[in-house]
């Protein structure tokens, strides 16, 4: 293979990820300001402790593809792309220390100051989104006197590696995820892919950023979320893995991507009433179930966040589009919806409502006691007509994805602003007619 690699930061991930190109077959040079680890490598011992990696370790050594050194600049004019893994830990407050990271850039843009032709930078260090384009591309040009872009590349690759498995996830990861400003930046970086088993999305840096982080909090999610319910099951005496093996093995709605695409709040007749069964249950017997505990609070800000975005556009008169507590249904029960209108009401806001699945005439038993009791006058703001609706208000929300696109586009004039609580699909969205707006996309 014609092109070769340096790998700066010889710790976790970045002696995996040296480890496993080599036994692709690039030419791999470690780079680490710590003389032990490099030693370490070079005489072909693993520098860290995992499965598979004293093999590969000394295989890319005999063969000549691994070596290692702390010597920087020599490492960049050797080689056609630089894969950055360095740390990033936390600081006292929280806040991520990218110092190793500045530094690193640094130590690359120097080197390309005096590299004659072009070379790849990879960022894989775990970074917040913009941590790219405000630290390490700002060093990389002040180091080099050059530009991102026209006289070098810059990408965000994210590891997905976990530690016992490492080598496994690397050679055969779940995805791969190449983010750049230009398509035409991840040349180098789709080269070295070629071939990786698994999903290839490519993507802008931000985003390549921010996935790592939205997988990483869904793991810790889901950890915390499995404790919480198995300390509850052996609480009330309830076979722990006889649950979790009847809850895993639902993989249409629980072990899926059902309810992971952001849209509005929860609500109905259940999420709501079952969570605040299993904390009562809980508090009832001294069981502290922080996770659990914070959904219900989560909720209630989301709806916050819509009221927070149609106050921002200082208008009165308000249509929303969507009553019941999702499409295709006359519950209105915990509507999160029914919610928004009662605190728009209390702002001044002149609500009007339209639902094609609710008649408030035909509503009985539990779900007309919770409208009698939460917003009573609701019957005198709802309308079946669409048109009438739209054209009498300011801003228009969609709360249901039951509305006819097509129809609503008729009705929308370029003076509408349109807040979308329930994520349409881009096909079905206002187009020019409206000022367009998601409440959290």
């Amino acid at each position: 293979m014609s092109l070769s690699i340096s790998v700066f930061g010889l710790g976790y991930v970045g002696s995996v990820t040296a480890a496993c190109l080599a036994h692709q077959g690039y030419r791999v040079v470690g780079v680490d300001v710590s003389r032990q680890k490099v030693e370490t490598l070079g005489g072909g011992r693993s520098p860290i402790v995992e499965a598979q990696m004293q093999e590969l370790v000394s295989e890319g050594c005999r063969a000549g593809r691994l070596t290692a050194t702390t010597d920087a600049g020599a490492a960049v004019r050797e080689t056609d792309i630089s894969f950055v893994a360095v740390g990033t830990p936390s600081l006292r407050s929280g806040k991520l220390d990218l110092s190793h990271i500045e530094r690193v850039a640094s130590e690359i843009g120097t080197a390309l100051r005096h590299k004659l032709g072009g070379h790849t930078v990879v960022l894989r260090s775990t970074m917040l989104p913009g941590s790219t384009e405000g630290v390490a591309i700002p060093a990389l040009e002040a180091a080099s006197g050059r530009r991102a872009g026209p006289d070098f590349s810059v990408c965000y690759n994210p590891e997905f590696l976990r530690e016992g498995s490492a080598v496994a996830d690397f050679l055969d990861p779940p995805c791969t995820v190449l983010g750049g400003r230009e398509p035409t930046h991840l040349a180098a970086l789709r080269e070295v892919y070629r071939g990786t088993p698994g999903s290839m999305f490519e993507t802008g840096i931000a985003v390549a950023e921010m996935v790592k982080y939205a997988c990483n909090a869904f793991h810790a999610v889901k950890v915390g979320f499995a404790n919480e319910i198995g300390t509850l099951c052996k609480n009330l005496g309830v076979d722990t893995e006889a649950v979790t093996r009847i809850f895993t093995s639902d993989t249409r709605l629980n072990i899926s991507p059902a309810y992971l695409a952001p849209g509005y709040a929860f609500g109905g007749s259940c999420l709501p009433k079952d969570l605040r069964a299993l904390i009562h249950c809980a508090r009832e017997r001294d069981l502290k179930l922080p996770l659990l505990e914070s959904i219900l609070p989560s909720n209630l800000d989301h709806i916050e966040r819509s009221v927070d975005a149609v106050l921002a556009t200082r208008a009165k008169k308000v249509a929303v589009l969507g009553l019941s507590f999702k499409a295709g249904t006359d519950d209105l029960r915990e509507s999160p919806q029914v919610e928004l209108i009662k605190r728009l009401i209390g702002e001044g806001c002149q609500v009007r409502v339209w639902d094609p699945h609710v008649s408030l005439g035909l509503i009985a038993g539990s779900n007309r006691e919770y409208i009698e009791g939460v917003i009573p006058h609701i019957g005198s703001l709802v309308s079946t007509d669409l048109e009438q609706v739209v054209r009498e208000a300011e801003v228009v929300i969609i709360g249901t994805k039951s509305v006819d696109s097509q129809q609503l586009a008729r009705c929308l004039s370029p003076q509408h602003r349109v807040i979308d609580l329930v994520n349409l699909e881009s096909s079905r969205r206002p187009g020019s007619a409206a000022r367009y707006e998601g409440i959290c996309w």
